[in-house]
């Protein structure tokens, strides 16, 4: 490989191998080195791949690193105990492959983090943006860019790559046209948003909210609220923290933050955001008014039209006008597989509008779910299919019973629980008197055959259909049952 190529790599082995702590073991002329990608499933490594294999509770990736080096995999990461324990099998892919590097860290993750944090370093001048926050998310980060994107060149997280492994990968997309970066930093355990908050440090760090999701992994909302202010890490004196006004942990949020704080959402009077809320459009969406122009934004959910004050305040930051502004968040439409608004031609020929929420729930986008599915008109009957929400612990019970008490005040035409946790709401709305629930315990495929049959025999034309349950859960299953045409 030509000194061109080398230059061509997104880091040199030097820069790897001290951001790593790492030890090149194979011994090969550095003019060799290059990869242009990174990769921690085998599946997905192609010609100059950094190829990181990740040891978990069930698999070990390192026992993929002979098929990934086979694909072109340039450099792969081993850790230390792996090595000593199988040196001729690292011998040998180093033998057979003349421009595969190995290289020995302590641990893979670390390794690739600390690599992701390195190669950010390399782009001093991009405006680095981080959202965070118990639910509302991925929305409010597609928001940003849409809104950004009026002004900058920007890379940001695709679909919800935001996790201690999604984040480093993220960062990789990043290249030397690039104006901003927008990235999304979700968690599942103890000091996750800490750890990847090092590796991006974010100037402008937004948070949605903080609310349950996660809570049997945290523990409280208190800690959950400690994790999600680790995004204000590295915003420094120069940077903004976006703080959401209307949320009870707000004061927590706004201590020792080093540089300037902004509060956002429909809490802040006109005169200090320039907003104010015109109409509800129902399924949608809403209008509000920022500085004069006229907003529609095509996301049902008045928490949506919150999620959107995020991206104003951070556009009016980072300079964008009034009108960018608008164009930005006209040009998007809900999310994929987040409170998802289209009409259904069923295969009894009924027209419906099905309203599909089927990538995560827990009690906060639970709740603001129903409320907002309770007051959509213009119907002639609602069905809803509530799922488990997952990961919630030892609060699990009682907050599958608080949505239970939900539905049972908003008495749909017909409800259907699935899940073994939704058992604690459907019981909850017999209490109440409710008997239009039906519970099904199973998520596998005949369950679904159960509920789509359920769904044809009960439905009305003109009726709204509204699905949402954890992604675990999978309740898209059911639309290509009782839908025409393909999805």
């Amino acid at each position: 490989m030509s000194d061109k190529s080398n230059n061509a790599s997104l880091l040199s082995l030097e820069e790897l191998v001290e951001a790593t702590c790492g030890k090149e073991i194979t011994g090969k002329d550095s003019s060799l080195f290059c990869f242009t990608s990174v990769q921690t499933d085998s599946r997905n490594v192609c010609q100059n791949t950094l190829f990181v294999p990740l040891v978990g509770e069930f698999q070990d990736g390192h026992k993929y690193c002979p098929e990934a080096s086979q694909k072109g995999a340039s450099v792969i990461f081993i850790n230390e105990s792996e090595y000593e324990k199988n040196q001729a099998v690292y011998k040998e892919l180093s033998d057979k492959y003349e421009k595969l590097f190995v290289i020995a860290v302590k641990n893979t993750l670390l390794a690739l983090q600390a690599a992701a944090g390195r190669y950010v370093e390399k782009f001093p001048d991009l405006i680095k943006v981080c959202v965070t926050g118990s639910s509302g998310k991925t929305t409010t980060k597609e928001m940003i860019v849409s809104v950004l994107k009026e002004k900058y060149n920007v890379v940001y997280t695709q679909g919800n790559f935001n996790s201690e492994t999604g984040l480093p990968l993220s960062v990789f997309n990043i290249r030397k046209e690039h104006e901003a970066g927008v990235f999304e930093m979700g968690m599942n355990r103890v000091n996750e948003i800490k750890e990847i908050s090092g590796v991006l440090k974010a100037k402008y760090a937004v948070i949605t909210n903080i609310g349950t999701a996660h809570i049997g992994i945290l523990g409280s909302r208190e800690n959950i609220a400690a994790e999600k202010k680790h995004a204000f890490d590295y915003i420094g004196k120069e940077g903004v923290a976006f703080i959401p006004d209307g949320d009870d942990f707000k004061e927590f949020l706004s201590k020792d933050i080093e540089g300037k704080k902004v509060y956002y959402g429909s809490y802040v009077p006109k005169e200090k955001s320039g907003v104010s809320f015109v109409s509800d459009k129902g399924v949608l969406g809403s209008v509000f008014s920022y500085e004069g122009e006229e907003i529609f934004l095509k996301i049902p959910g008045i928490y949506n039209y919150n999620n959107a004050l995020a991206a104003v305040a951070l556009g009016k930051e980072l300079g964008l006008s009034a009108r960018q502004i608008k164009a930005g968040l006209e040009k998007i439409s809900s999310v994929k597989g987040r409170m998802e608004s289209l009409e259904l031609t069923l295969k009894n020929s009924k027209k419906i509008s099905l309203i599909k929420d089927c990538y995560n729930a827990n009690p906060d986008s639970m709740k603001c779910a129903l409320d907002f599915v309770k007051n959509v008109s213009n119907v002639s009957q609602k069905i809803y299919v509530l799922g488990d929400m997952l990961e919630l612990g030892e609060d699990s019970k009682a907050a599958h019973q608080k949505i239970g008490h939900l539905v049972g005040l908003s008495k749909p035409d017909f409800v259907v629980f699935v899940g073994s946790e939704m058992e604690n709401a459907w019981n909850e709305t017999k209490k109440s008197g409710y008997d239009k629930a039906l519970f099904i315990r199973e998520k596998d495929d005949q369950a679904m055959g159960k509920i789509a049959k359920f769904i044809l025999e009960k439905i009305q034309d003109n009726a709204m259909l509204f699905l949402k349950a954890s992604r675990g859960i999978a309740l898209e299953r059911i639309i290509p049952l009782i839908g025409q045409g393909g999805f």
